[in-house]
C-alpha cells in the first residue's frame, strides 16, 4: 500500500490524517485508538500508554481519559462531523506475564468507557493476547490493518 504521507504515532502521541495518508504505530500493552469520519476521510490516532492521568503531567495522548476528548477536539477542528464518528481499538497485550498488573486490559477498559461516555460507537477491536502489534489505519478506506508480531495479519 503506497501512500503520500505516513504518520508514525509514538508513545502518548495523537496524529490526524486525511484521505490517502496512513497512520501507523507499534503497540504492546498500549492501546491504539482510531476515531474517524468515513464520509470526510479524516481520522485521529492516539497511542494510549496509561488508563488515567490521575493529575500527572503529560501529553493528552498518553492517558485514555484525556486522549479521547483531545482527539474529538482535533477532529472537530479539522471539519469532521461529530455524528459520523466511529472508533476502532487495538493493542492492550499482557506483555509482562502477570495478570495482576495487566495494564493492557486496564487501558482497553478505560478507552471503551471514554468512547461510550462520548457516544462514539466502537465498531471493531483487536485487543489482548501476549504479543505486540504493528498497525496501519487508512482514512481513505477506514481499514485498520493489525499485524500480530510473528503471527497473523487481519483487517478490521
Amino acid at each position: 500500500m503506497v501512500t503520500a504521507v505516513q504518520h508514525n504515532v509514538g508513545l502518548g502521541q495523537i496524529q490526524v490524517a486525511r484521505n490517502d495518508e496512513m497512520l501507523t504505530s507499534i503497540l504492546g500493552s498500549c492501546i491504539g485508538v482510531v476515531i474517524y469520519d468515513q464520509s470526510r476521510r479524516i481520522a485521529a490516532f492516539a497511542h494510549v500508554v496509561l488508563p488515567t492521568s490521575g493529575g500527572r503531567p503529560g501529553s493528552p495522548g498518553r492517558f485514555a481519559d484525556s486522549a479521547v476528548p483531545a482527539m474529538l477536539q482535533q477532529l472537530r477542528n479539522e471539519g469532521a462531523n461529530p455524528q459520523q464518528l466511529r472508533a476502532k481499538i487495538t493493542g492492550g497485550a499482557c506483555m509482562f506475564g502477570n495478570s495482576q498488573i495487566n495494564i493492557g486490559e486496564r487501558n482497553a477498559e478505560e478507552v471503551r468507557r471514554q468512547l461510550k461516555e462520548k457516544k462514539i460507537p466502537l465498531i471493531a477491536e483487536d485487543v489482548g493476547g501476549a504479543k505486540g502489534r504493528k498497525v496501519h489505519f487508512s482514512p481513505q478506506t477506514s481499514q485498520l490493518e493489525v499485524v500480530v508480531m510473528g503471527v497473523t495479519s487481519t483487517i478490521i
